[in-house]
């Protein structure tokens, strides 16, 4: 049975952010996942999991600064050693909340140049080696052109070459369905495809970024699919409610619910 996180950075905006793991569990979620923790101390996020009895699925390492533009350090080459630290203070907040997967962003860059090519390779083999250490499991997922214009990881096929190549079995596949579609299409078959490197999977109906069932994928035969493929993870909620976030869960009826 597939088991939903809700995306606290999309879902539940009408309330402040700390407020918005009460209003998960409210709406019945058991797991909570969002883009980054670092505006809150790491022990306010582990106060509000425990309160509330929800798994953190997921969240990011930091990105540098996204009100400048970063999106992820991990193929600047210049950002080596900002790329290295931010790796340390995701640890911090993956102690404090129980995380068990990281997702590596990758940044602003031409994923034709050498340069930029390397400067990704080695962080990936950083971080996968940081928080492998510590048990833990290292995303990588590529993002659409047209959500993020230049985004160095922008092909699904490249991502799965690059996880071989780096030979290490924490590094997995962030399958995010609605980046799928937009860059590929063929999702079921890219799912089945992929699958043995899937270590997370994320939502959002195409092409408006909404609720799943509101686009032109027929999204409960894409989920039922993923769990008649045996997937155990989380299927992320990475989407931005149309008029309310309670108003738009129906769409969970199809599953019985979170």
């Amino acid at each position: 049975m597939l088991r939903f996180a809700a995306n606290l950075s999309m879902m539940f905006t009408e309330h402040a952010f700390l407020d918005r793991f009460a209003a998960a569990a409210d709406a019945g979620f058991a797991a909570v996942e969002f883009l980054f923790p670092y505006d809150h101390p790491p022990e306010e996020i582990a106060a509000r999991l425990s309160a509330h009895g929800l798994t953190q699925a997921l969240f990011n390492l930091p990105p540098g600064d996204w009100a400048a533009g970063d999106r992820g350090l991990a193929a600047l080459p210049a950002r080596r050693e900002a790329f290295r630290a931010s790796v340390a203070s995701a640890l911090t907040y993956a102690r404090a909340t129980g995380v068990k997967r990281l997702h590596m962003m990758a940044g602003i860059a031409d994923p034709a140049d050498p340069a930029a090519r390397a400067a990704y390779r080695d962080a990936a083999a950083f971080a996968a080696d940081a928080v492998g250490a510590e048990g833990l499991e290292l995303l990588l997922e590529p993002i659409n052109g047209r959500d993020m214009p230049g985004y160095f990881l922008n092909d699904f096929n490249r991502t799965a070459d690059l996880i071989a190549d780096l030979g290490r079995p924490n590094i997995r596949l962030q399958f995010d369905i609605y980046h799928r579609q937009i860059l590929h299409g063929d999702v079921i078959r890219g799912m089945e495809t992929l699958f043995p490197l899937i270590g997370h999977v994320q939502i959002a109906a195409v092409p408006h970024r909404h609720e799943p069932c509101s686009g032109e994928l027929d999204d409960v035969r894409v989920l039922r699919h993923l769990d008649s493929l045996g997937y155990a993870g989380f299927v992320g909620c990475e989407y931005r409610p149309r008029a309310g976030t309670v108003e738009g869960l129906g769409w969970r009826a199809a599953f019985g619910g979170a």
